[in-house]
Protein backbone atom coordinates (compact mmCIF):
# COMPACT_ATOMS: atom_id res chain seq x y z
CA UNK A 1 0.00 0.00 0.00
CA UNK A 2 3.05 2.25 0.41
CA UNK A 3 3.74 2.18 -3.13
CA UNK A 4 0.35 1.29 -5.47
CA UNK A 5 -1.41 3.77 -7.16
CA UNK A 6 -0.43 6.64 -10.11
CA UNK A 7 1.50 9.46 -8.65
CA UNK A 8 -0.63 11.95 -7.66
CA UNK A 9 -2.36 9.13 -4.90
CA UNK A 10 -3.04 10.62 -1.68
CA UNK A 11 -0.81 9.25 0.98
CA UNK A 12 -2.19 6.88 3.58
CA UNK A 13 -5.06 6.76 1.49
CA UNK A 14 -5.17 3.23 -0.48
CA UNK A 15 -7.21 0.72 1.18
CA UNK A 16 -7.08 -3.01 0.31
CA UNK A 17 -9.59 -5.64 1.07
CA UNK A 18 -8.18 -9.10 -0.53
CA UNK A 19 -9.36 -12.65 -1.07
CA UNK A 20 -6.87 -14.15 -3.32
CA UNK A 21 -7.59 -17.72 -4.65
CA UNK A 22 -9.57 -17.96 -7.93
CA UNK A 23 -13.07 -16.73 -7.69
CA UNK A 24 -12.04 -14.85 -5.04
CA UNK A 25 -13.05 -10.95 -4.97
CA UNK A 26 -10.41 -7.81 -4.15
CA UNK A 27 -10.98 -3.96 -3.94
CA UNK A 28 -8.65 -1.20 -3.65
CA UNK A 29 -9.83 2.06 -3.06
CA UNK A 30 -7.46 5.35 -3.05
CA UNK A 31 -8.24 9.50 -3.04
CA UNK A 32 -5.70 11.83 -5.45
CA UNK A 33 -4.20 14.38 -4.07
CA UNK A 34 -7.43 16.26 -5.61
CA UNK A 35 -9.67 14.78 -3.12
CA UNK A 36 -11.69 12.64 -5.84
CA UNK A 37 -11.84 9.41 -4.56
CA UNK A 38 -10.99 5.83 -6.73
CA UNK A 39 -12.16 2.25 -6.53
CA UNK A 40 -11.52 -0.60 -8.62
CA UNK A 41 -12.00 -4.33 -7.69
CA UNK A 42 -12.30 -7.60 -10.02
CA UNK A 43 -12.06 -11.57 -9.39
CA UNK A 44 -9.24 -13.81 -9.34
CA UNK A 45 -9.02 -16.21 -12.60
CA UNK A 46 -5.53 -17.63 -11.97
CA UNK A 47 -3.35 -18.17 -9.29
CA UNK A 48 0.25 -19.69 -9.40
CA UNK A 49 1.91 -19.03 -6.41
CA UNK A 50 5.38 -17.29 -7.60
CA UNK A 51 4.46 -17.32 -10.94
CA UNK A 52 1.25 -16.02 -12.41
CA UNK A 53 -1.96 -13.74 -11.52
CA UNK A 54 -4.75 -13.28 -13.79
CA UNK A 55 -7.38 -11.26 -12.44
CA UNK A 56 -10.17 -8.94 -13.55
CA UNK A 57 -10.10 -5.30 -13.56
CA UNK A 58 -12.98 -2.58 -13.52
CA UNK A 59 -13.24 0.60 -12.01
CA UNK A 60 -16.22 1.31 -9.48
CA UNK A 61 -17.44 4.26 -11.79
CA UNK A 62 -17.79 2.10 -14.78
CA UNK A 63 -18.14 -1.47 -14.25
CA UNK A 64 -19.18 -2.51 -17.67
CA UNK A 65 -15.58 -1.52 -18.63
CA UNK A 66 -13.68 -5.13 -17.42
CA UNK A 67 -10.48 -5.59 -18.63
CA UNK A 68 -7.66 -8.34 -17.73
CA UNK A 69 -4.54 -8.45 -16.05
CA UNK A 70 -1.99 -11.00 -16.03
CA UNK A 71 1.17 -10.51 -13.76
CA UNK A 72 4.24 -13.44 -14.28
CA UNK A 73 6.73 -13.24 -12.15
CA UNK A 74 9.93 -15.68 -13.37
CA UNK A 75 13.63 -15.88 -11.59
CA UNK A 76 16.52 -13.58 -13.16
CA UNK A 77 19.63 -13.94 -11.76
CA UNK A 78 19.47 -12.52 -7.98
CA UNK A 79 16.10 -11.08 -8.65
CA UNK A 80 12.71 -11.58 -10.49
CA UNK A 81 11.16 -10.53 -13.56
CA UNK A 82 8.02 -8.91 -13.80
CA UNK A 83 5.82 -9.19 -16.53
CA UNK A 84 2.72 -7.06 -16.96
CA UNK A 85 0.27 -7.27 -19.24
CA UNK A 86 -3.31 -5.64 -18.98
CA UNK A 87 -5.86 -6.09 -21.89
CA UNK A 88 -9.25 -5.66 -23.31
CA UNK A 89 -9.53 -2.06 -22.58
CA UNK A 90 -12.90 -0.09 -23.91
CA UNK A 91 -11.49 1.77 -25.75
CA UNK A 92 -7.67 3.44 -26.46
CA UNK A 93 -8.28 6.27 -23.89
CA UNK A 94 -9.01 4.08 -21.56
CA UNK A 95 -5.91 1.89 -22.18
CA UNK A 96 -3.58 5.33 -22.46
CA UNK A 97 -5.14 6.49 -19.18
CA UNK A 98 -3.97 2.94 -17.80
CA UNK A 99 -1.03 3.01 -19.46
CA UNK A 100 0.03 6.33 -17.24
CA UNK A 101 -0.69 5.15 -14.34
CA UNK A 102 0.84 1.56 -14.18
CA UNK A 103 3.90 3.46 -15.61
CA UNK A 104 4.27 5.79 -12.72
CA UNK A 105 2.81 2.93 -10.08
CA UNK A 106 5.84 1.05 -11.28
CA UNK A 107 7.81 3.79 -10.73
CA UNK A 108 7.17 4.40 -7.39
CA UNK A 109 7.49 0.54 -6.85
CA UNK A 110 11.04 0.92 -8.29
CA UNK A 111 11.91 3.36 -5.76
CA UNK A 112 10.36 1.46 -2.93
CA UNK A 113 12.25 -1.60 -3.46
CA UNK A 114 15.53 0.59 -3.93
Amino acid sequence: MQWFGPANVKPGSVRAELDVRVGGRYRISFTGNDGEYHEVGGVYREIVPNERLVFSWAWHSTPERESLVTVSLKPDGAGTLLTFHHEQFFDETARDNHERGWTELFAKLENFVA
